[in-house]
């Protein structure tokens, strides 16, 4: 016979007296505990089954449960069915991070004044054929996933589409129509008013 001194220990945590509770973790666990009759457990504590200190006494096992699952649970979960419809995100609009006080005015030169926009840095070069042709690629690089060129990139595309559902014969964009383009940088100077500089807008490095 062997008394489980965690379970007595548990029970006596319960409210258990410990006579009862060392007559009741004899050979048994709290599972086997909570699976007990009132007439066994009047008869291991050799009492009446009517006896006041039974009832209690089956109170406290038929306790035992809901004491433990209440326990464990301690985290709140809510199902998406319980949240009201004014509860869930529906922002889609991303932070323009060129509205920060600190980011420089910057867009996109139209392709048809990149060969005179960009003429002062005499970025025009003969090819082996004798065709000349504007060096873009001699140009600092910026990634097209850039934040600031992303965007660019969704304002233009959503000027594109009104565009395109005002007007049946609006040409859309091209797929991969940002890349290879210019973006003209302006930031202010304390010296010269502002400075300009030009990024060519790459795929990848």
């Amino acid at each position: 016979m062997v008394v489980k001194s965690a379970t007595k220990k548990r029970l006596m945590e319960l409210g258990v007296s410990e006579d009862f509770a060392h007559k009741l973790a004899t050979d048994r666990n709290m599972d086997a505990i909570k699976k007990m009759t009132d007439e066994e457990v009047a008869k291991d504590l050799g009492l009446s089954i009517d006896d006041e200190q039974i009832i209690s006494v089956m109170g406290i096992i038929r306790e035992i449960g809901t004491h433990k699952r209440s326990r464990r649970s301690k985290k709140i979960t809510i199902s998406a069915r319980a949240l009201d419809d004014e509860d869930l995100p529906t922002d889609t609009v991303r932070f323009n991070v060129l509205n920060h006080v600190l980011a420089p005015h910057q867009e996109l030169v139209p392709v048809e004044d990149e060969e005179e926009v960009l003429s002062p840095w005499g970025l025009m070069q003969e090819d082996y054929d004798g065709t000349v042709r504007l060096a873009k690629e001699l140009l600092p690089k910026i990634l097209i996933t850039d934040p600031v060129i992303q965007v660019i990139k969704e304002k233009v595309e959503a000027i594109d589409a009104a565009s395109s559902a005002e007007n049946p014969d609006h040409i859309p964009l091209p797929a991969g129509w940002l890349a290879d383009r210019v973006l003209k940088i302006v930031r202010p100077s304390p010296s010269a008013g502002f400075t300009v500089a030009y990024r060519l807008i790459v795929e990848s490095n």
